[in-house]
């Protein structure tokens, strides 16, 4: 079954109402206050079946000025207008106000229908015709029919209805692209069923006890059943307007502007950037700017930074936007970013439109480039160039070309972090398995690597790997006696923006072509270390001393008195024949490597020594310094060192030879 959606538009008692009742045969005022008004204060919804199982649903929308916001919440998810002008008034404030909201939501097309008709003469008819001709001249309804209709009488229904059917012929309607994603215009309570929701399914297929999530409230919640049209299906596709039963929830934890949507595809967000255009009646918009966004069933306040024209070619004077004072002039397009004070759910390709804080009137609408954009100034030309690179070829939200633009940005912008498969999902506003064909393409274009589930430019491997390379260089320069560069060192100093994958990665890389060494140190592959003969002499004088001392060798204050080198050359020496394993650290004693095996051998041998194993071999402290001649100062850190390597074990305030 295919469903379009039709929104009304029009100024207050223009006879939106009466013309969807005329036409469906449903009143689609439901509020008692509505009718004991006679005006339309919140939306309406009535709807009919084609000959062709088409069916027409119609959002009647309010026209007065104070209702509006009301009006927003409804228009934003239609295929097609029914813009509706009184033959007796002809085209009033909210006549163009409601015009130039759809324009900028980019409603693909509509009707117009001139109502009241019965109630002018033919010349009036003609005059009116004229002025609404002038109205919608260079926009998508420059060449939408005129159709003259009486809902009183009847007259010209039939012709209204031959028309909508022939417009929504060629409507392009999805049936399931993209996640499912339902703004909320409406929220009540039913006895028996609890919680219910509905909206116009914008995006994906809902189907009966599927789990879906709330936002921006994060809440989980399962649906328990559906309707379309009053009917009750077990499977809602895009375009049809829903009523959603939902468990789970409390009708108090859901508010007209939240959406329902798929996990993991969608993301709540306080800022945006964009593309504004402000309409040509309004007022000069400045940089910080507070204002009413709106979006879908949405309504939020917020403030907007300017960024600088559309267009790197266009002039300021041009493009109507002066970047020094930040200042968008009516009639022109800016890039924009807009802080909002409370979140909302927003991705690429998304339709917003913007009412003045105070008095609240219809000012700018426009098209979101990035939901989740980085916290980096829109004023330098850094940010003005991440915007053109945004913009590129968008067209729609659909467009290949300009979505791998779109996505190189985003993940270019995130350097050595990069950025997460997952998260373009949101960002891009498409289907996880378009994001797959996404990052495909990027991967065989060799414009961006996948690492693990993260996406990095080449580039900024290749930046990172002659980083490090060069810091491996200048460190054997200047530590010529070091066997490298500490690895969590060059982590901290070189790479701490960068992510522990992307790190790793990049070692591997420079491991795999030969190119370094990646142990518990980094080194080039052809480091070696080098002894000047100064330190070469120094070795050896150091070796020596530390093997005449035996097990009571000198401590390290006095070693470069012993060994007749200087104390600096002596730190750098000692550092080297411990990491060479030469010699040992115990406390503050150097001891040689052979020394030690020779005492671990000694004091194993102990346990041969009782023949007949009955018992094991005792130690203390000082028995040890007796047999081998040395003070307590030597004597304790040797005995932990055995028992560190499982030769003795400590048995109350001796030890046992194992």
């Amino acid at each position: 079954m295919k469903a379009i959606v039709i929104g009304t538009a029009g100024h207050i008692d223009h006879g939106k109402s009466a013309l969807v009742r005329a036409l469906t045969g449903t009143d689609p005022d439901r509020l008692k206050e509505e009718k004991d008004r006679g005006i339309t204060i919140d939306l309406g919804f009535a709807h009919y079946k084609e000959e062709d199982n088409t069916v027409l649903s119609f959002v009647d929308v309010p026209g007065h000025e104070r209702f509006v916001k009301n009006m927003l919440a409804g228009v934003g998810g239609i295929n097609a207008v029914l813009f509706v002008v009184a033959a007796d008034e002809s085209v009033m404030p909210q006549s163009r106000e409601h015009f130039d909201i759809c324009r900028l939501l980019q409603v693909p097309r509509g009707v117009i229908a001139l109502t009241k008709c019965d109630l002018v003469d033919e010349e009036t008819l003609e005059l009116v015709r004229l002025e609404i001709k002038e109205l919608v001249e260079e926009s998508f309804l420059a060449d939408a029919p005129i159709v003259p209709v009486s809902a009183k009488l009847g007259e010209g229904l039939d012709l209204l209805r031959s028309t909508l059917r022939k417009v929504t012929q060629v409507q392009d309607v999805t049936t399931g692209v993209g996640s499912v994603r339902l703004p909320i215009d409406r929220v009540f309570s039913m006895r028996g069923f609890g919680t219910v929701v509905t909206g116009t399914l914008v995006s994906g297929q809902l189907g009966v006890d599927r789990e879906v999530v709330l936002l921006p409230s994060g809440h989980s919640v399962k649906v328990r059943g559906l309707q379309v049209h009053g009917v009750k299906v077990e499977e809602a596709k895009a375009g049809n307007r829903v009523a959603v039963n939902l468990g789970g929830i409390e009708l108090a934890e859901v508010v007209r502007g939240d959406s329902l949507v798929a996990a993991n595809c969608f993301e709540v967000t306080r800022r945006f950037d964009g593309i504004l255009e402000l309409l040509s009646t309004a007022k000069p918009l400045r940089h910080g700017a507070r204002v009413r966004f709106h979006h879908g069933t949405c309504e939020v306040l917020g403030r907007v930074a300017v960024s600088g024209p559309v267009g790197r070619e266009t002039s300021i004077d041009q493009a109507g936007v002066s970047i020094e004072d930040g200042e968008i002039k009516p009639g022109t397009r800016a890039y924009v970013r807009v802080r909002l004070e409370t979140p909302a759910v927003l991705t690429r390709g998304d339709r917003y439109i913007l009412r003045a804080y105070s008095p609240p009137m219809t000012i700018a609408g426009g098209v979101v480039l990035d939901g989740q954009p980085p916290r980096i100034g829109v004023r330098t030309p850094e940010g003005r160039q991440r915007f053109e690179q945004l913009n590129g070829e968008l067209e729609g939200n659909q467009s290949g070309k300009g979505l791998r633009r779109a996505a190189y940005a985003m993940i270019e912008e995130q350097a050595g972090q990069g950025l997460s498969v997952t998260a373009l999902t949101p960002r891009l506003g498409v289907s996880p398995d378009a994001v797959d064909s996404i990052v495909n393409s990027l991967e065989k274009e060799a414009v961006a690597v996948r690492i693990g589930n993260r996406l990095v430019v080449p580039t900024k491997l290749s930046e990172y790997r002659e980083r490090l390379l060069t810091a491996l260089s200048t460190y054997h320069k200047d530590h010529p006696l070091s066997d490298g560069l500490p690895r969590e060192e060059a982590r901290e100093r070189l790479f701490r923006k960068v992510h522990q994958s992307v790190f790793e990665q990049v070692l591997a890389d420079l491991v795999g072509d030969g190119l370094i060494i990646d142990r518990e140190s980094l080194a080039l592959k052809d480091h070696q270390v080098s002894l000047s003969a100064d330190e070469g002499k120094a070795r050896e004088a150091i070796v020596e001393a530390v093997l005449q001392g035996g097990l009571a060798p000198p401590d390290t204050a006095s070693l470069p008195m012993v060994a007749g080198v200087s104390d600096e050359v002596s730190d750098r020496v000692t550092k080297l024949l411990i990491r060479q394993k030469v010699l040992v650290r115990l406390g503050n004693l150097l001891f040689h490597v052979k020394k030690l095996q020779c005492l671990k051998d000694e004091v194993a041998a102990l346990s041969l020594s009782d023949h007949k194993g009955s018992k094991p071999v005792g130690i203390d402290v000082g028995t040890f310094k007796e047999r081998y001649g040395i003070t307590r100062k030597y004597a304790i850190p040797l005995l932990e060192y055995l028992d560190r390597e499982r030769v003795t074990r400590r048995v109350g305030r001796g030890r046992v030879v194992i």
